[in-house]
């Protein structure tokens, strides 16, 4: 006897077959024309990163061609190439805020321009590049250099307070420095330490005064809560723990420091706190 075909059947075997194989299809991973790269650089303490797509030139001939002149390019492929500044920098002589920035350069036979633009995406769905939007446009550097086949960013010549962010491409080097103000930014850096580390003191003062009943323990860190940080609050902790040892004089005058400090600071919480303690203990000794 000889089987039937159905034809139904057989179409939707087919289509379940098909659909079976689609995840495999969507995980294909094949090499891209301009793969995605990222590089990055410690400056002091700052960190400098570029992240770009990278042509490649295939027998091309690039400047004045696949890259005109005297017009605005990504300075990469596919979306706009973006530079991250982790703290404020100078870029090529131009004060440039922290943050991230599409880098657009504009190549010319009569010196290259290079801008940060505001503007993260630059070339994608038709978005055209626009000067209004630019936070520095500077004056780069052009060398002639070994062929280099795909576009390349580099960092160069790096030291403790600037770098030399390089572009690579063909047999050409386009190149900015980059500034940091490393001495102030690790200055800074020291004074939050410092005012955390007062914190710290501060936060083991009152546990040690009132939870762990060590009052002489609790005074170190007091004092040194207000060494490295005299707020208010640094005081007023250290004029309790003096109260708490019947030391009221003392207590008394790290009172008023805390008052006349916390009439400054609109976060003076402990107001009346304050002023109930300078009251109470006037006449004690």
């Amino acid at each position: 006897m000889k089987t039937m075909k159905n034809p139904l059947f057989g179409r939707m075997a087919s289509a379940l077959m098909l659909l079976s194989a689609m995840p495999a299809l969507a995980q294909l991973k094949l090499p891209a024309p301009s793969p995605a790269a990222k590089v990055s650089q410690e400056v002091g303490v700052s960190e400098i990163s570029v992240e770009y797509s990278s042509p490649a030139v295939k027998g091309r001939k690039i400047w004045g061609e696949l890259v005109p002149n005297d017009a605005a390019w990504r300075s990469g492929a596919n979306a706009a190439t973006k530079i991250t500044f982790s703290h404020p920098v100078t870029f090529g002589g131009k004060a440039v805020p922290a943050g991230s920035y599409a880098i657009v350069s504009l190549p010319s036979q009569k010196g290259w321009k290079v801008m940060l633009n505001t503007d993260l995406g630059l070339w994608r769905g038709g978005t055209s590049y626009d000067a209004s939007k630019d936070v520095a446009t500077v004056s780069a550097t052009t060398t002639a250099i070994p062929a280099r086949e795909r576009l390349t960013y580099l960092f160069t010549d790096t030291t403790d307070t600037g770098t030399r962010l390089d572009l690579e491409w063909e047999k050409l080097r386009v190149s900015v420095p980059i500034t940091v103000d490393t001495a102030a930014l690790s200055k800074a850096n020291i004074e939050q330490a410092e005012k955390s580390m007062a914190s710290m003191h501060t936060s083991a003062a009152s546990y040690l005064a009132g939870t762990a009943k060590d009052p002489a323990a609790a005074l170190k860190h007091a004092d040194a809560a207000v060494a490295a940080n005299p707020t208010w609050y640094a005081h007023w902790t250290r004029a309790n723990i003096l109260a708490q040892t019947g030391k009221y004089a003392e207590a008394r005058k790290a009172a008023q420091t805390a008052w006349d400090l916390g009439q400054k600071d609109k976060n003076f919480y402990a107001r009346d706190e304050v002023s109930q303690a300078l009251t109470e203990w006037k006449n004690k000794k």
